[in-house]
């Protein structure tokens, strides 16, 4: 038998290795796009917004939009929510993309997503929360809306601006609320 010069066993490792690293980050994008698909298919599958606040149980609704990269994120961590949840709570999703929602995202201030609204069973606002939350966190805040008590941490949900911007007209020009 002959035995491989250095050189080409070289080449052939650097040939496996690149394999390989082609092979996990082909893995990693099809699952990067499973987080939209299955964003879609959460969306297929919640409940009616008219439904969910008129059924008796509390309702968690989500503002979402397919291009989000956060929502798209969550989405493994809302399935496993949904599957944990989903017979005592209704889960509502909106996206923001479609005009049919703007009375929506108009009353409820949407200004960022995903944007989470949590009615309680007669359909009353809770609480809101806005951006990435943690399975743990909406775990248990969902747990205190079945529940009827307070919602855990949503006081305490993101830092939030110590800015305060001096609104004083102008010495030098003339007010624009003048009209003249």
């Amino acid at each position: 038998m002959q035995s491989t010069p250095p050189a080409q066993r070289m080449r052939n490792f650097a040939i496996v290795t690149i394999a390989i690293v082609l092979v996990v980050a082909l893995v990693l994008g099809v699952r990067a796009q499973n987080f939209t698909d299955s964003l879609a298919t959460q969306a297929k599958q919640s409940q009616p917004l008219d439904i969910a606040l008129t059924n008796g149980k509390p309702t968690l609704m989500e503002f979402y939009a397919d291009w989000c990269t956060s929502c798209q994120a969550m989405a493994p961590d809302l399935a496993t929510v949904k599957a944990q949840f989903g017979d005592r709570v209704n889960f509502s999703m909106l996206n923001v993309d479609n005009t049919k929602w703007l009375p929506e995202v108009t009353k409820y201030r949407v200004d960022g997503i995903p944007h989470f609204v949590f009615f309680d069973n007669k359909g009353r606002v809770l609480a809101q929360a806005i951006g990435e939350q943690p399975r743990q966190i909406l775990e248990l805040k969902l747990t205190d809306l079945m529940a009827g008590n307070p919602l855990s941490d949503t006081a305490a949900a993101g830092e939030v601006s110590k800015f305060t911007p001096k609104v004083v007209p102008s010495e030098d020009k003339a007010d624009p609320r003048a009209h003249g």
